[in-house]
């Protein structure tokens, strides 16, 4: 079982990476949140992944999925233990940090579990019955990337989920557009001031 490469990035897409080790291309599928570490990574920089392996009679393919941390693949793996959560669901629902995933499904915030891609209310109450009370280190956990990221306020998620859901934009550059305009207007304080100032920027020639 593969639990970690470390090698040169070839390729990446939108949800994947291609990394070269020890003359071998691992194909490694991402989530979000990883993804927005690898912004600054281009062709030929050195990667290092914790790798959760997944390969089963229904997916005979073997599925490597990266994180930047062994805490966040642990989150990834207590995560998955949800009820109609599969790995290649949860892949795409870890669109903000692992520490306010945890957050969420501590206090039981379904709106905020709503807010990451492919959970509807049923499956975020399916989560925080399966989860809720299990979350404790995961809440305390702040990578060092974290800390450097501005804090997000509750009144962004419902702006996020617009710009992904209905408009149509990548994650990763939804949250560019987000956090650009929270530092134009550091007075915003309600999704529909945020949202005026993304789009105003958008029209903007």
């Amino acid at each position: 079982m593969i639990g970690y490469v470390e090698g040169k990035l070839l390729k990446k897409e939108e949800d994947r990476i291609l990394v070269l080790a020890n003359q071998v291309g691992y194909e490694v599928m991402v989530p979000a949140v990883v993804m927005d570490r690898l912004q600054d990574k281009t062709v030929g920089d050195e990667v290092a992944l914790f790798i959760y392996y997944q390969q089963s009679e229904r997916q005979p393919k073997p599925v490597l999925i990266g994180f930047n941390t062994d805490l966040e693949r642990d989150f990834f793996q207590s995560f998955i233990t949800a009820e109609d959560i599969g790995p290649l669901k949860a892949v795409k629902a870890l669109t903000i940090p692992v520490s306010e995933i945890a957050a969420a499904i501590e206090t039981k915030d379904i709106h905020k579990l709503k807010t990451l891609k492919g959970i509807g209310g049923r499956t975020a109450q399916k989560i925080i019955a399966t989860l809720n009370g299990k979350m404790a280190k995961f809440v305390e956990y702040h990578s060092h990337e974290e800390k450097d990221m501005t804090p997000v306020e509750d009144f962004v998620y419902p702006v996020l989920d617009v710009l992904i859901t209905q408009l149509g934009h990548k994650t990763t550059d939804a949250k560019k557009m987000i956090k650009e305009a929270l530092q134009r207007n550091k007075t915003i304080s309600t999704p529909e001031e945020l949202f005026d100032e993304v789009y105003r920027a958008t029209v903007t020639p």
